[in-house]
């Protein structure tokens, strides 16, 4: 057990206060231990002893409990800020404005240079008494890298994304405008389809960006209307057999009745849209689409609609399917931005849905997803 209800023996200042009156192992009476705390927690008393060093509080600073208990604070944790001045003597909990409750989280040094995030709660008994105790949180910095990692290899893959259509349209253009004459109406409608293709390409790419930083923040709007799902389905299939896919090679298959749906309907068509042209692109034989009614992922809804989207390729290996809604998730022979699979699910999400894949019965990839119906309440 890595929390202390005193001090070692000796340590304790002749004015700190009984070792019964210290935090036991329950916090609060919630019968919570500290060592069950995801974050490190180190509390000192009112003379600046640490009395309580749970078990996320070893492993972060790597100091064992049995060490620290008892110790100076400022001994027991040694932090350092980013210039490297000593974090207590700066801040000077007990000995500063008796107006301040704590300290924000802020990134500090351990010895060895390891960073950590700290922020500090100043416990007193009154308004501007003495603190009577000090609360300090760790927390690792590895969440918050990966964060940044993240958005770094998002920055890196728009930047290469943005370059090859950008640097067609400019190239293109600049030909064009210096060469106007030379060239005849054949080529010039060839080299414009170019440059339109590119920018479509680039308002593509802009507009799946503008998805994902909504999807982060939470900020997702969803705009329901009724939606009639095979109708939607059924103008994608129309627009691939128009564009020179054969038609026999989507299957449509519309349960009836299904529930009347409320949903987003463009948003929806960008579901459809990813899951088809994944389907059409990677995958081989009849694109099998199943429409049908489910049990609803909402709670305290009865009824959902499913759509079922398969192929007959090769399908998605096993050890990649729960890295397959993941940012910048490519298969074999796979190109894009990666995004696409990641803002599906976020849409779904969104919708108060969910997204599964899988293997379908050809062999190919199968994913599924499940919407509730989510009707206004003036029509239940």
């Amino acid at each position: 057990m890595s929390v202390g209800t005193s001090s070692a023996p000796g340590a304790r200042d002749a004015g700190s206060p009984p070792a019964a009156s210290r935090p036991s192992g329950d916090l609060a009476g919630l019968g919570i231990d500290p060592d069950q705390l995801p974050d490190g927690l180190v509390v000192a008393d009112e003379q600046g002893r640490v009395i309580c060093f749970n078990a996320a509080a070893e492993r972060i600073t790597a100091v064992r409990a049995r060490d620290a208990l008892g110790q100076r604070l400022e001994k027991a944790l040694p932090l350092e800020d980013l210039e490297g001045r000593r974090w207590w003597q700066l801040t000077d909990p007990y000995g500063g404005l008796a107006i301040r409750v704590g300290q924000p989280e802020r990134n500090l040094l351990l010895p060895g240079g390891r960073e950590v995030l700290v922020s500090a709660r100043y416990v007193r008994t009154r308004p501007t008494g003495p603190v009577r105790r000090l609360v300090v949180t760790l927390r690792d910095t590895e969440a918050r890298r990966r964060t940044e990692r993240s958005h770094a290899e998002l920055i890196a893959t728009v930047a290469h994304e943005l370059r090859s259509p950008l640097t067609s349209v400019k190239g293109f253009t600049a030909t064009l405008l210096a060469k106007w004459e030379r060239f005849t109406d054949d080529q010039k409608r060839l080299m414009l389809e170019t440059v339109d293709a590119d920018a479509d390409r680039v308002t593509r790419l802009i507009a799946e960006l503008l998805d994902i930083s909504r999807i982060d923040s939470g900020r997702l709007e969803v705009r329901r209307q009724p939606v009639d799902m095979g109708a939607a389905v059924g103008r994608h299939i129309q627009a691939y057999v128009a564009a020179g896919q054969p038609a026999d090679r989507f299957l449509l298959r519309v349960q009836q009745p299904l529930p009347a749906l409320w949903a987003d309907p463009d948003k929806i068509d960008q579901v459809l849209s990813n899951l088809l042209e994944n389907a059409v692109r990677h995958g081989e034989g009849t694109v099998t689409i199943d429409i049908t009614a489910t049990a609803s992922p909402r709670e305290g809804e009865d009824t959902g609609t499913s759509v079922t989207v398969s192929d007959e390729g090769p399908g998605i290996p096993e050890e990649s399917m729960n890295r397959v809604f993941t940012r910048f998730w490519r298969g074999s022979k796979r190109g894009g931005t990666g995004l696409g699979l990641y803002i599906v699910k976020g849409i779904v999400e969104a919708h108060g849905g969910t997204i599964t894949v899988g293997r379908a019965p050809g062999a190919g990839a199968e994913f599924r997803f499940t919407l509730p119906v989510a009707a206004p309440a003036y029509l239940a």
